[in-house]
């Protein structure tokens, strides 16, 4: 498998994480899982900065692969299976079909900008 197809079946994957966190029967270790898994792949902080040569990249391609397995097998495959069914209707071409899902991504460095700019000038 070449590495755009699993940079895609890792987006996909996400979703898919993403979608099972919200339904209620997912059981309350797989969301909590899953929300650091989802709150991580959106965040712009990583445990270790992109900025630092190579470890900094090596950091995304080892720890949100892991933590995306092991929600997989925290979520019971039929939620699973329903949930990547879901994702796949989100993504058209590589890109998101509503970018509503950037929203919280935003609005945190919407967040971060204002309190530079308030530290600043006042």
């Amino acid at each position: 498998m070449k590495f755009k197809e699993k940079l895609d079946q890792m987006k996909g994957r996400i979703t898919a994480v993403f979608l099972a966190y919200k339904r209620k029967d997912t059981p309350v270790p797989a969301k909590i899982v899953a929300g650091i898994t989802v709150g991580y792949a959106l965040s712009p902080i990583d445990l270790i900065p992109d900025f630092i040569p190579i470890l900094g990249y090596l950091d995304d391609l080892i720890v949100l692969p892991v933590l995306i397995i092991l929600c997989v097998k925290l979520i019971p495959c039929e939620i699973m299976q329903e949930c990547e069914e879901q994702a796949k209707d989100i993504w058209k071409d590589g890109k998101p079909k509503s970018w509503i899902y950037a929203i919280p991504v935003m609005v945190f460095w919407l967040l971060i900008f204002g309190i530079i700019v308030l530290n600043i000038f006042i």
